[in-house]
């Protein structure tokens, strides 16, 4: 062989030794996966501590059991893809970079390029404008049960929290009710969304309770938001600060809304890759199984499947919320439908404190059986959120649709339903006259 052809044959033989290295080196940065029929326990939880948050697998090691499934796929309601098209190559971060500029309706930013030093607030402006609703939402009876979460506990709950209605309307966004794709108002009010929770009908001590919450486009103006107390029959103006505070036994904030939803310019934010994990996207029962191995503070068994998943961290501005309660928060990401599918928070120490985790189905109606909510395509629908303590084990354990509840279907998306003047001062205290 020639010196030439002897050079030759050692580039090749090189160049596929540092191909296979890097393809090994590949295959190792990929957590090992779970096959579907493989029943996740305490027992063998191992198998996923890679697949999960660290508050996932908590749940895990506390009695939580996945059922391992295939991947089912997910795609967008056709009117929101339709304004993707449209309207997405015009948006824009704003010269901040956290605020956003030029958007319309559809998904923000449909190309994500995991080197671009802004992917995280894209990726969390997508979630902020996600398909899972556009325009409005009407959860009706939306009940949590709080229990103590742990391996062997037994059932046994603590306080129960049942709402008559749990909905938003946005003002901006619209893809499939009129006015779109904006609401006129907004222009005049600068009101990008509102939303609600009221009245509640249990505890007896909050019956005709309520909380409203504005969201606007300037991205100096706070959130604004009143809660109105039955007691006193009065109404409150809150900080900003406490949405983003459970209080009572509840576990839940309004700033953890179907899991995470605070105002974007409030917090900094940090890409920490894209990742196969496992999640709950295609639960069959409705509402998921109290689980019977943890104190009722998780839906299982239910169906998990790997998933692409977005992790982003997230910290709190202090110059805009100084009283954050946690050190950071990581949240998961399902990357086709652009929906939380849990987040982890961290105590002041740099500890986990919280886990909030979601349990979803995709389908064209909320329940099997439903009779008005039907659409003539698929889109999520959340079947439970729970959201635990970890350091105490208190858990809020919630359903849509709560059962026994006199409303079976619950969800009500996008069909006008509800709104702008649902989401009033005084819509929220006349709910509570006839208490």
């Amino acid at each position: 062989m020639s010196t030439l052809g002897i050079r030759s044959f050692v580039r090749s033989v090189l160049f596929s030794v540092i191909v296979l290295l890097l393809t090994t080196v590949a295959v190792q940065a990929e957590p090992a996966q779970v096959k579907p029929g493989t029943r996740i326990t305490p027992q063998n939880a191992d198998l996923v501590r890679d697949l999960v948050s660290p508050g996932v697998f908590w749940r895990t090691r506390n009695g939580m059991i996945m059922d391992i499934v295939p991947n089912g796929r997910i795609d967008w309601p056709p009117p929101y893809k339709d304004a993707t098209e449209k309207y997405s190559s015009q948006v824009r971060l704003a010269p901040n970079r956290i605020s956003l500029a030029g958007y319309v309706a559809g998904q923000p930013f449909p190309l994500i390029d995991s080197n671009d030093p802004d992917a995280a607030v894209k990726i969390m402006w997508n979630v902020m404008f996600r398909p899972m609703w556009t325009d409005d939402f009407d959860a009706r009876y939306f009940g949590c049960v709080e229990v103590y979460e742990g391996l062997g506990n037994a059932y046994k709950e603590i306080d129960y929290q049942l709402i008559g209605h749990y909905g938003a309307y946005n003002e901006v966004g619209r893809t499939e009710v009129d006015p779109m794709p904006f609401d006129p108002d907004f222009k005049i009010s600068d009101i990008m969304f509102r939303a609600r929770a009221f009245p509640w009908l249990s505890p007896q001590s909050e019956r005709g309770a309520g909380l409203i919450r504005y969201r606007y486009g300037s991205p100096t103006k706070a959130d604004d938001s009143w809660s109105y107390a039955p007691s006193t029959r009065r109404v409150r103006r809150l900080n900003e600060a406490i949405l983003g505070d459970a209080t009572g036994t509840l576990q839940f904030s309004a700033d953890d809304a179907e899991g995470y939803n605070p105002k974007m310019e409030n917090y900094n934010y940090k890409f920490l890759g894209e990742r196969p994990m496992l999640a709950a996207m295609h639960v069959q029962n409705v509402p998921g199984n109290i689980c019977q191995t943890d104190g009722g503070g998780t839906v299982c068994p239910a169906e998990w499947e790997m998933r692409r998943v977005y992790v982003i961290e997230t910290t709190a501005n202090r110059k805009r919320i100084s009283e954050e309660l946690y050190s950071k928060h990581i949240v998961y990401i399902d990357t086709e439908a652009d929906v939380v599918v849990y987040h982890d928070m961290y105590d002041r120490r740099g500890e986990l404190m919280v886990n909030f985790c979601n349990w979803l189905t995709y389908r064209d109606r909320p329940v099997p059986d439903a009779k008005i909510a039907i659409y003539p395509f698929k889109r999520v629908f959340q079947v439970n959120g729970t959201s635990t303590n970890v350091q105490n084990g208190m858990s809020s354990f919630c359903d849509l649709p709560t059962p026994n509840a006199p409303e079976r279907e619950c969800w009500y998306i996008n069909m006008g339903a509800v709104g702008k003047n649902d989401f009033t001062i005084d819509s929220m205290v006349h709910s509570a006259m006839g208490f």
